[in-house]
């Protein structure tokens, strides 16, 4: 049986120690709260900016938003075992950028597009910002050496 992921790393728990403490750190905090809270405003967006009457941009600005309060919350609590959804984060605010444009229904108005634009932005840089946050602390952590096929004691 092959175990997918990071279960079948021979470090596996290290791995999982280290992004933890990456996660756990101020600034990756930072990033997560501020993302957690773009998400949680795209989710009710629509009815603080006033365009509720565009269906499909509330639906999505709901869905995509709940969704990034559920990713945000989950790498501030456990981003050991959740960094590997991580990349959905910037994607999500790249989506949030171009929906008003993609979704069909009415046509986009300046406060949608403001609205998604601004947020998406948000979701989008801290989202990343995190990505690279613990990238970067891992490769830190290790001394810069870099660990993995063909590099000096690294095997998987």
């Amino acid at each position: 049986m092959v175990r997918p992921g990071l279960a079948r790393r021979p470090d596996a728990t290290e791995l999982r120690q280290t992004y933890d403490r990456a996660g756990s750190t101020a600034p990756a905090q930072v990033m997560d709260g501020v993302t957690f809270l773009a998400g949680l405003y795209l989710a009710i967006s629509s009815w603080i900016v006033g365009f509720t009457g565009f269906g499909g941009l509330t639906i999505n600005n709901l869905i995509v938003g709940l969704t990034v309060v559920a990713l945000a919350t989950s790498c501030a609590s456990a981003f050991g075992r959740t960094y590997g959804l991580s990349w959905v984060t910037p994607v999500l605010g790249v989506w949030t950028i171009i929906a008003p444009w993609v979704i069909s229904g009415q046509p986009a108005t300046a406060a949608t597009i403001w609205d998604n634009v601004v947020t998406g932005a948000i979701i989008f840089v801290f989202g990343l910002g995190a990505l690279a946050f613990a990238a970067n602390y891992r490769h830190h952590e290790h001394g810069g050496r870099r660990r993995g096929v063909g590099a000096p004691g690294g095997e998987w």
